[in-house]
């Protein structure tokens, strides 16, 4: 494709020292720690008309910023945890526990963090366009790299002397020609997951009705009685910050491709009309739902994983349940394996496994670079893990922790003159630690009430 584009008049949009491919929550972080530092140029490019990705998209809750048990202890910081204080700031922040024990989430308002987002990446300098997508790379080579991009005005070429994938599905590393493994060739691929939000509910009359643990026992009982196709027994219906409102994590969608365009249109009418039987499950069979209905959709289908690069170094199952932090770590990690697949009986499940005692993992800086590569790094769900590791690492925090990381290690890059692969991990780590970051197994535990992220919620 990029030797079409090659024979095109495309002109040239912008020259930049760093080019952020994807503005959810990894790509922000990422362009907003690059930006922060004072000499660099970042662009960061988006194909929605707002940013966030998922976090604005999809879910309105951040999970892996504190371990799962009794005893959490907070293992992310830095700027991650200054977007959850801006959030806090405004009150629409309040910390829930997890339905199934992953751990204390931070859940917020996703309609203010869009504008927080804006707020964020305009403070640190950085250049956004919206509505634009990547089509092509024409080139990577030593003095620059040379992206094509297309907006409803045309097609625009970007010069970057940096470049990083945060774009999810890894669209600049595939067009690129790093190489990758695509989710679902060796084992099942994660489900999808279309959420959807209900309002005018009675919370205190489903609490008094039994709560999550009725919920459960209804799900079950409608799926074994076949009074609601519902596509699966169990599922979470959580408080949102606005009064009277739910939001869900329960439609699932396997065994289609996000990559394949007719695959990923039939998920996306499969997942907005399982939103529907579930609201009719909500309204006949949940107490305190009697008069709720649905308001609103996911934007789109959420995606748990895609392309995964292969790089530099590759987070794997083994790695986690060790609880090994390592001396080039660049963020940290206490989630579970939280796979959502589908179990041999054909049923849609969800398969859990903690690490041992509560442990925290560190995550390699070498996860974060493509084999081989010299001025590109990946941030988000796109980095290098195999399938279960992915399964425990792709919680917001630790993405937004990773863009944290990389977007100091191309400004470092810049600066000192280093390819990625060969970047001084030590210096990167000093880096982060200034700024607040988490690498280091924590002492002790968090005291939440202490936070100062709102009030609590079960």
């Amino acid at each position: 494709m990029a030797e079409i584009f090659k024979q095109m008049d495309i002109p040239l949009l912008m020259e930049v020292d760093i080019l952020v491919i994807g503005g959810g929550s990894a790509g922000c972080l990422a362009a907003i720690s690059a930006g922060q530092q004072s000499e660099p140029s970042v662009l960061l490019i988006e194909r929605y008309g707002f940013l966030g990705g998922s976090s604005t998209q999809v879910l309105d809750t951040f999970y892996g910023f504190f371990t799962p048990g009794e005893k959490p202890r907070k293992v992310v910081e830095g700027l991650p945890g200054q977007v959850v204080d801006a959030l806090d700031a405004s009150g629409d922040v309040f910390l829930r526990a997890n339905t199934y024990g992953a751990g204390t989430g931070v859940n917020y308002n996703p309609e203010r963090l869009k504008l927080l987002w804006d707020q964020l990446l305009a403070k640190a300098g950085v250049k956004v366009a919206l509505h634009s997508s990547l089509v092509a790379v024409e080139k990577v080579e030593e003095e620059g790299i040379v992206c094509v991009v297309w907006h409803k005005s045309g097609f625009y070429k970007v010069k970057a002397k940096r470049v990083i994938d945060a774009s999810g599905d890894a669209d600049f590393c595939h067009l690129a020609g790093y190489a990758y493994e695509k989710a679902g060739e060796t084992e099942a691929a994660q489900s999808m997951t279309t959420t959807f939000r209900m309002s005018n509910v009675d919370l205190e009359r489903f609490e008094l009705a039994g709560g999550k643990k009725m919920l459960k026992q209804k799900m079950a009982l409608a799926v074994e009685q076949g009074r609601h196709p519902l596509p699966r027994k169990e599922g979470s219906a959580h408080a949102m910050c606005q009064s009277g409102c739910i939001s869900t994590v329960a439609v699932k969608v396997g065994q289609l491709d996000p990559l394949d365009v007719f695959e990923m249109s039939r998920a996306e009418e499969q997942g907005r009309r399982q939103a529907f039987i579930f609201e009719k499950f909500f309204q006949d069979d949940v107490p305190g739902y009697e008069g709720a209905s649905i308001i609103g959709l996911s934007h789109q289908i959420g995606v748990r994983e895609t392309r995964r690069v292969y790089g530099e170094g590759r987070l794997d199952k083994e790695h986690c349940m060790s609880g090994r932090v390592a001396d080039d770590s660049i963020f940290l990690c206490g989630a579970p394996i939280e796979d959502h697949r589908q179990g041999a009986n054909g049923e849609d499940e969800t398969y859990w496994q903690y690490i041992p005692e509560s442990g925290v993992y560190g995550v390699s800086y070498q996860t974060t670079v493509p084999e081989n590569s010299e001025q590109v790094w990946v941030a988000g769900r796109c980095f290098s893990a195999t399938h279960e590791a992915h399964a425990s690492c792709r919680s917001m925090a630790q993405t937004m922790a990773m863009g944290q990381a990389v977007g100091l290690a191309a400004v470092q890059s810049l600066r000192i003159g280093e390819s990625a692969k060969a970047l001084d991990v030590k210096r990167l780590r000093q880096s982060l630690v200034e700024r607040g970051a988490v690498l280091e197994l924590p002492e002790g535990c968090a005291d939440i009430s202490r936070e100062g992220w709102g009030k609590s919620a079960d």
